[in-house]
């Protein structure tokens, strides 16, 4: 199962994500919040990113969607701390609430690394008024 990591800025709101996520697909304990500083503040720990990552790790990848510009940062950063950079992570261009919610049920589904990113970024262009 594609693992996922929710980067926020805001401990809060990527605990909030993961738990709309879990309500989604129950069945995946590979989504891993990784929001905030270590010490709750605000801002983005590349270190807490990393660590996430590793967590959320099935040996199936790992997608990762961030909330603003230094957080992909702070998740390229991560993504580059990796040792020995053995597992698969792919940074979703997608909205970090609707594309975490799609990424979760695709790797819910079965769906591969590359499914997932898919369904995540196609929350970018999902009408929400008919």
């Amino acid at each position: 199962m594609v693992g996922i990591v929710i980067v926020s800025h805001s401990y809060k709101v990527a605990e909030g994500i993961y738990d709309l996520a879990m309500q989604m697909a129950a069945e995946n304990d590979h989504i891993i919040p990784a929001g905030g500083m270590e010490d709750r503040a605000i801002g983005t720990d590349a270190f807490k990113i990393m660590a996430a990552i590793e967590q959320a790790d099935t040996g199936d990848g790992v997608a990762v969607l961030a909330d603003l510009g230094s957080g992909i940062m702070s998740a390229e950063m991560a993504i580059e701390m990796l040792d020995g950079g053995d597992i698969k992570v792919r940074i979703a261009d997608a909205p970090v609430l609707e594309g975490a919610i799609s990424a979760a049920v695709a790797s819910t589904s079965g769906a591969s690394l590359d499914e997932v990113i898919e369904a995540a970024e196609e929350a970018r262009t999902a009408s929400k008024l008919s």
